[in-house]
This record gives structure tokens, C-alpha cells and sequence, in this order.
């Protein structure tokens, strides 16, 4: 594994969070598992709402993916509106696209209510388009998101290219809802809002057991347990096995990230001067924004400490240098790299893992607002249970995905294939 101090976002994230471990026996009335968005946001609104919160996670607070995110809060999933109405019907697909609608905004107001210093710009995201055919596919989102109310702008090759410093793009849609954040200085600043208003936050803390005991939940790490009245898994891809519950079935794909040093300022103006993020329509998609400092951040599917890392750290050099040539000897100071946990369908979960006990999953990429709508959500159904129409998504019994490990294994290959052939051909 990669030294994690070369992960960009603990090296900069001005947000800290004492979370010490579990030391004794406690009693809450909500007990949390995993320490990211969804458990962080979770904590913060059922403690703010005057419960007894008590969170648990196995490494620090923004271990998992929260803390390797590229930072685009961006609203809605992957999916373009109409397939996911196409998937849940025109009420559920409705509320799930109107909650995730609002998600951006939930986060920037969450942001400036709490102070969170995580160098959030709400200047929009771009989705790039690599080629015609991504062009055709965001005519279409286009047309789509204008129909379901989203404020989208359709950017032609030359608008595109001013708002992103480089011609490689054939047009780019606009969301204005969107925006970038330092991606763990947000989680860790979700939680120093949760513990100011009253919640007990726990790092280094893994459970091992949960058990059901006279209408309660027993949850162990260690030599010590928390009982309460409500559950909530939150551990997304970063699951560990654990006794008394199921795990949570989806497929683990690895997103890798390389930053530059902080480039000069008369660089810096020219490149994605306005300060969007953005992602393009390839099918083994790439991302690119930049960050406080000045550096520029190029990310791509695959796993830089895994069998294809030289594949990727050869390919994040190429991309940089085709979309930007000016800064082809720039240094790549960071690299770190991610997991997504995805679900066939691309929509997230919630599962109902037992009385008053929710686990919640699956974003698919799509974390940081998400993350915080579900979690929060999450929240407010366990307190007062029977309250299901604040939840996005309706709660499921179970979710089974088939031949996830070779799924996960296919994704990986592919990547580490796609970025080798382009070493080959150039590109």
C-alpha cells in the first residue's frame, strides 16, 4: 500500500477531529457504524435533534472513501433521470431525483452553518465530453435533466475550452448546482458538528459483534459494547466482516488520483479558471479539477497500489500532458487511490437489517451528497420510526448482487487494459 500521508487530502485538510476509542460501555439512543459521510451526517442530525448518539469506526474519522473522494458535490447519481424512473417508478424515481436534486445545496448549507473549512467553491461541475458519442449522451442528460427542473447548460467545444483551459473536450454540461470541496476536510468537519452537538465519536474502534438483546442492539469493539434503541450501518465499501449481520452486497470498484504541486499563478489562471471540477463521458472515466493551493488533480478508474499501478501512474502522466501540454514537466507530489462500492443498478440502498436498524450503501461513485441526504434521512426515520416518506429510496429486505468479486476483479482488469492501451496508441 501507498504511504497514506501521500494522500492529498490528509496532507491538506485544515478541518481536525479528536475521535478517540471506545473505552467503556456505553447507552445511546442511536448507535453508528463507519465514520464517512452517511455516518457523520447521521450523527450530526440525530444528535442536533436532541438523541444520544454514539459512533463507531475502525480507522479514523474519513478513512474510507470520504477521505479519497475527488470532491465534485454534484446532484443527482450517475444514472440520467429517466432511467432512474424507468427503475423505480415515476414517484419513487421522482422523490429520489428531487431529494439528490437538492443535495448540493444541503451540503454548502451544512458547510457555512457549521463553519467547516473545506475549501468549498459552489461554482458548478462540468460533465466533459471525450468524443461525439459522449457529446450525443450529454445532449440527451441535457434534454432529460431541463424536463425533471434541473438548471443544466448545454456548452459548446469553444465555451468548454475557455471554462477548462484545454481543446480536448467536444462540449461539457453545466450543472450550477454543483461544486468542489476538500472531500475529508468536509467528513471530519461533519463530525466536529456531531460531537458539538452532543454526539460521542469513536475512531479506532472495529466492531466485531452486534447482537440483539432485550429490545435493543449490542454493538461490540473490543472489550466494550454500546446498547441502544437504533442501528445504523453505514460502512459502504469500506465493510468489514462482522458477527450478527449480514454484509451489505455490491461490487468494489478502485478510483486513483495524482496531484501536482501547486502550479504557478499565471498557470493556475488559465486552467479551470473558474474553479469547476468535471468527469467525461469515456467509458473508463477521468476526472479533473484543481484545488486551494493550485494544483491540479487528474483522477481515473483503477487501483495505483494494486497489479496495474504502473499502468495508472503512466496514464495519469500522459493525461495531464494531453490536456494541458504547458504543464508536462509539472511534478506529481500525491497519489492515492480509493473504493466505490456500486450496485448493478447504480442506485443506492437501504436495507432493513432488523428492528429499527437500517443499513445504507451503494452510491456508486456519487458520495459527498448522497452521502449526506441519506444519512440524514437515515437519521430522522430511525428516531421516529413509521416515517418512511422522508427516506429517498424505499427500504428494502434484502439486496443480492451475483459474482461481485469477479465483477470488482473485471472492472480492475479493464481500467488497468484501458490505460495500458494508451500508453500503446498515445493517447
Amino acid at each position: 500500500m501507498s504511504d497514506p500521508g501521500r494522500n492529498l487530502w490528509t496532507h491538506s485538510a485544515e478541518e481536525a477531529v479528536s475521535a478517540p476509542p471506545l473505552n467503556a460501555d456505553a447507552r445511546a439512543d442511536l448507535v453508528v457504524i463507519g465514520g464517512g459521510y452517511t455516518g457523520c451526517a447521521a450523527a450530526l442530525e440525530a444528535a442536533r435533534q436532541g438523541a444520544k448518539v454514539v459512533l463507531l469506526e475502525a480507522e479514523t474519522i474519513g478513512h474510507g472513501g470520504s477521505g479519497r473522494n475527488v470532491g465534485l458535490v454534484n446532484a443527482g447519481l450517475w444514472l440520467p433521470p429517466d432511467e432512474i424512473v424507468k427503475a423505480l417508478g415515476a414517484d419513487a424515481g421522482g422523490r429520489l431525483i428531487d431529494a439528490l436534486g437538492r443535495g448540493p445545496q444541503m451540503v454548502f448549507e451544512l458547510i457555512a452553518r457549521h463553519g467547516i473549512d473545506c475549501e468549498g467553491i459552489r461554482n458548478g461541475t462540468l460533465h466533459l465530453a471525450h468524443g461525439l458519442s459522449g457529446l450525443d449522451d450529454l445532449r440527451n442528460r441535457f434534454r432529460q435533466g431541463n424536463r425533471h427542473g434541473a438548471p443544466l447548460q448545454l456548452l459548446d467545444k469553444a465555451e468548454t475550452a475557455r471554462r477548462t483551459g484545454t481543446a480536448a473536450f467536444h462540449g461539457a454540461l453545466f450543472d450550477p448546482r454543483a461544486g468542489t470541496i476538500q472531500p475529508l476536510a468536509y467528513c471530519r468537519g461533519l463530525a466536529r458538528a456531531a460531537q458539538d452537538a452532543g454526539a460521542a465519536l469513536h475512531g479506532q474502534s472495529p466492531v466485531e459483534r452486534i447482537t440483539r438483546e432485550a429490545e435493543a442492539w449490542c454493538v461490540t469493539a473490543g472489550s466494550h459494547s454500546v446498547r441502544a434503541g437504533a442501528l445504523l450501518l453505514a460502512t459502504n465499501a469500506y465493510h468489514r466482516t462482522l458477527k450478527g449481520i449480514a454484509a451489505p452486497q455490491f461490487i468494489r470498484v478502485n478510483y486513483c488520483q495524482f496531484a501536482t504541486a501547486p502550479l504557478p499563478p499565471s498557470t493556475r489562471a488559465r486552467i479551470l479558471p473558474g474553479g469547476e471540477g468535471g468527469w467525461d463521458t469515456a467509458l473508463v472515466m477521468s476526472s479533473v479539477r484543481t484545488d486551494r493551493a493550485g494544483r491540479l488533480i487528474v483522477g481515473g478508474m483503477g487501483d495505483s497500489d494494486g497489479f496495474g499501478a504502473r499502468a495508472h501512474k503512466s496514464w495519469a502522466r500522459r493525461k495531464l500532458a494531453s490536456l494541458f501540454p504547458e504543464i508536462v514537466d509539472a511534478k506529481i507530489e500525491h497519489e492515492w487511490s480509493g473504493q466505490i462500492a456500486m450496485t448493478s443498478d447504480h442506485i443506492p440502498k437501504i436495507l432493513d437489517i432488523g428492528p429499527n436498524a437500517l443499513a445504507v450503501f451503494g452510491y456508486s461513485g456519487r458520495g459527498i451528497s448522497p452521502g449526506t441526504v441519506f444519512g440524514t434521512a437515515a437519521a430522522r426515520n430511525l428516531l421516529r420510526p413509521g416515517t418512511v416518506d422522508k427516506l429517498p429510496v424505499q427500504v428494502q429486505d434484502r439486496h443480492i448482487e451475483r459474482f461481485s468479486l469477479a465483477r470488482s476483479y473485471y472492472y480492475e482488469i479493464g481500467a488497468t487494459l484501458a490505460h495500458g492501451i494508451s500508453a500503446a496508441t498515445g493517447r
